[in-house]
């Protein structure tokens, strides 16, 4: 531990002569030991896999909170976001990544892509998921940007819709096969099946440090960003396919007032018909866009949230470097 110490007065007589003690690092370094339990584990696991795999349905059971965004709409998590799980032996902070981009090359996904090696560098374990019964090029992809020296964990999610369990562990065979796998894992995180297994697996492999966050932190992400992800889940999972991925949201004030959070967010999308799908029939779509949004929100920050909501037309905003930065993206 790294103290700055302050000299003290030398004694009179040198024969006497002690080294000085700074009484405040001693009870400080005490009650650090008596915080953190010996052989407490805590590191980062990034959970990484082909878009609609199910990363952020697991990191939100894993850490039995709501923190990243979930739809049917592939490639729905565009952040890096931290989910962070404490008991009184280990500390988890999970790392849920965007989905690996492999269709377009605009300006958003490589920022994406960009996002997710950067990840997988700074990682202590790494989660590889797959979809149980399938595994093609873009699941190729993935496997193929995993680090060669951190421990990497096979999840074969959604293993509860296999109709013949048998055809289970040929599968799992042979995907073992294309790499060194520290460990397999079945799991169904919609089930919470075999998540408790896992949870013990990746523990194992955590290197020994004290806790890096609070023991009631679920996420390092502020609210207002999660007012963003919130919204932006209820925007992909209410129009469906009917929507290009290319929309946002935008927080344009978040204001605390008491208890009280009043959110203004504004939906960026490319064209005047997206802003129409949005909006829907006499605003009805926009009014359970809202509605929803509110509700998570009011769930989420365990308070009342007024929550208002437009909907603006800005172009090319998916393939601008400089405006994806001022919009969140790293």
């Amino acid at each position: 531990m790294n103290t700055e110490h302050t000299p003290g007065e030398q004694p009179e007589d040198p024969s006497t002569e002690k080294e000085a003690v700074d009484i405040g690092a001693f009870f400080r370094e005490r009650g650090e030991a008596a915080a953190t339990p010996q052989g407490f584990r805590c590191g980062y696991i990034a959970i990484v896999g082909r878009p609609n795999v199910g990363k952020s349905t697991l990191m939100n059971v894993l850490i039995g909170a709501k923190v990243s965004i979930t739809s049917r709409k592939a490639q729905t998590t565009r952040h890096r976001i931290t989910g962070i799980q404490t008991h009184d032996d280990a500390q988890f902070i999970y790392v849920d990544t965007p989905g690996f981009q492999t269709r377009h090359s605009n300006a958003l996904n490589k920022t994406l892509n960009k996002t997710v090696s950067n990840t997988l560098t700074a990682s202590d374990v790494v989660l590889f998921i797959v979809e149980a019964g399938t595994f093609g090029p873009a699941d190729q992809q993935v496997l193929d940007l995993l680090p060669k020296n951190v421990p990497v964990i096979l999840v074969i999610n959604k293993s509860d819709r296999m109709k013949d369990k048998a055809t289970l562990m040929p599968f799992a065979q042979k995907v073992a096969s294309l790499r060194d796998f520290t460990a397999i894992v079945p799991v169904s995180a919609k089930l919470r099946f075999q998540v408790d297994a896992l949870e013990r697996e990746i523990r194992t492999h955590l290197p020994e440090n004290p806790p890096i966050f609070g023991p009631d932190d679920i996420t390092d992400r502020s609210e207002k960003f999660l007012a963003a992800e919130i919204v932006r889940e209820k925007v992909f999972r209410l129009l469906g396919d009917e929507l290009p991925y290319t929309s946002t949201v935008l927080i344009e004030q978040f204001l605390q007032e008491g208890n009280l959070r009043r959110v203004f967010a504004a939906i960026l999308v490319e064209r005047d018909t997206h802003k129409s799908m949005i909006i829907g029939n006499k605003g009805a779509r926009l009014k359970e866009i809202s509605t929803q949004s509110r509700l998570d929100m009011e769930k989420l920050f365990g308070g009342p949230v007024y929550l208002e909501i437009w909907v603006k037309v800005k172009s090319g905003w998916a393939d601008n470097e400089a405006g994806l930065r001022a919009y969140g993206y790293e």
